[in-house]
């Protein structure tokens, strides 16, 4: 995934009298909840999939406002609510960073025809009918090496999205299953920070946890694959063997395709796999696209940059600063192609940067204030049994991605809440640690305004309504999950010793 920036101040280094803050009621803390409700509904039914592009960001800014009234009531003050917000959009400084320097990449890839020599060995090595499931795999198994599902997503995401296109497949379902692979294989790599995040909150190792894991996972995985079969054989590219061959020879005479051309994903792959942090491996990714770029494609640059009576050297910098700040806008005379092709840029996530930013203040507000721990307390007070208390995790873990709009609390929150109640039930730590993982880090691509969802319909511009449906695997697993805690399978006990520990 991508990591978060510790805040340089935290909320609690606000002084403060707890007995100056009224406890929030239930009232309190579901009203800016059910306000955000209304109005991200009455955004979708007005705006449609064009929501995320300003109607959501007014919706999440306005239930912030209406939750800083409440706190206000509750005797808090605007420094420490202020605090609040700071502290929670601190820590999505990390993925906006990302954010920014992926649009950089894609802008630099294009250019130095990286994409499209991927895009050219892919639709000549892909079939239609499993183009869909092999899609899936490929994300799977690319994810699970590098521990990322924000890196395939940003490298290889790109490419089999043009693939789609240009054989005039869904770019929709190709979206449900590249997230569906990354998302697998993110989820059971140890390198993944998520992976790693849950079983520390937990209280479990790393192991353990990936293990207990394989249950819920694997018939996911299969499930999904078996949806994106039926998928392929059931609808039929809208591209004939003519018109792919048309878009083959464009591709050649204009950049030249070969694997020399792929050393930027390489290099990304090789520092992913590293466990480079994912900024500094994108920004690498992007100066290695911007150097393939002026030493094979410079008729492309000089092209693009349209301007004859500026020096070679001078145009070749002009063309890949243009790439990396405002994307590419390819002309090989091909529209399918050239909407493919042209994207990119710091520019083209400014719009994804406002939506996070508006989302981690309205979860800023939420949890400085109470709110958001007064709804988790009055989930936990409808637990009778371990069942139902592996269910509130996956209910809680998914409302915490709705409401803060980011994965990381979406985990840490409620396994901080809850681990003290799976030790009292006598359950293994294992048993929160997969439900964290199978309700806050797989929903989170689900959700517009989480930095995830926001990250994804940014990078493979894809809507996130749009691509949600075909998101079998994130669908499915906490469907899996929430099934096994009702039949109470596979659900882990503790170990005498350990328990004996505990009452103790």
């Amino acid at each position: 995934m991508t990591s978060s920036n510790e805040s340089q101040q935290s909320p609690s280094d606000v002084s403060e009298k707890p007995s100056q803050h009224k406890s929030a009621t239930l009232l309190d803390a579901l009203t800016p909840i059910m306000a955000l409700i209304v109005m991200l509904t009455t955004a979708v039914y007005l705006f449609s999939s064009d929501s995320s592009s300003g109607a959501n960001q007014i919706a999440l800014i306005m239930a912030a406002c209406i939750a800083l009234v409440i706190g206000a009531k509750n005797g808090y003050s605007w420094k420490e609510m202020e605090a609040g917000i700071v502290h929670s959009v601190s820590m999505a400084t990390g993925a906006l960073l990302i954010l920014f320097s992926v649009g950089s990449l894609i802008g630099t890839w294009i250019l130095a025809g990286t994409v499209p020599t991927m895009i050219f060995y892919g639709m000549k090595v892909l079939n239609p009918e499993y183009f869909y499931a092999a899609s899936c795999l490929l994300c799977a198994v690319v994810a699970i090496s590098i521990g990322s599902s924000w890196t395939v997503a940003g490298t290889l995401g790109i490419a089999l999205i043009g693939i789609a296109g240009a054989m005039g497949l869904s770019v929709e379902i190709t979206a449900g299953a590249i997230i569906s692979g990354a998302y697998f294989g993110d989820k059971m790599s140890p390198m993944s920070d998520t992976t790693n995040l849950a079983p520390a909150v937990a209280g479990t190792d790393l192991f353990s946890h990936i293990r207990h894991m394989v249950w819920t996972t694997t018939p996911s995985i299969l499930i999904a694959l078996i949806g994106f079969v039926i998928l392929g054989f059931s609808s039929h590219g809208a591209s004939t063997a003519t018109d792919l061959e048309v878009t083959l020879s464009i591709l050649q005479s204009q950049y030249q395709p070969g694997v020399h051309l792929l050393l930027p994903l390489l290099v990304v792959l090789v520092l992913a796999y590293k466990k480079l942090p994912a900024f500094p491996t994108v920004i690498l990714g992007t100066f290695a696209g911007a150097a393939c770029a002026a030493a094979f494609q410079y008729d492309n640059i000089i092209e693009f940059v349209g301007d004859e009576s500026l020096m070679p050297a001078v145009a070749l910098i002009k063309g890949i600063w243009i790439a990396m700040f405002d994307g590419y806008t390819a002309n090989t005379g091909d529209s399918v192609l050239d909407s493919l092709l042209s994207r990119g840029g710091m520019s083209s996530m400014v719009n994804t940067v406002w939506l996070i930013l508006c989302a981690m203040a309205f979860g800023g507000v939420m949890e400085r204030t109470g709110l958001l721990k007064r709804i988790l307390q009055s989930i936990l007070g409808v637990v009778t049994s371990s069942g139902s208390l592996i269910f509130t995790t996956l209910a809680s873990c998914i409302g915490a991605n709705l409401i803060t709009g980011d994965q990381f609390i979406a985990i840490l929150l409620p396994g901080r809440m809850l681990k003290v109640e799976y030790t009292k039930r006598g359950l293994a730590p294992v048993n929160l640690s997969r439900a964290l993982e199978d309700s806050a880090t797989i929903t989170s691509p689900l959700v517009p305004w989480n930095t995830c969802g926001a990250y994804m319909a940014s990078t493979l511009g894809v809507a996130t309504i749009a691509y949600l449906p075909y998101a079998f695997f994130n669908l499915v697993c906490p469907l899996i999950s929430a099934s096994y805690a009702y039949f109470n399978f596979k659900i882990e006990k503790l170990e005498e010793s350990e328990a004996q520990e505990v009452a103790a």
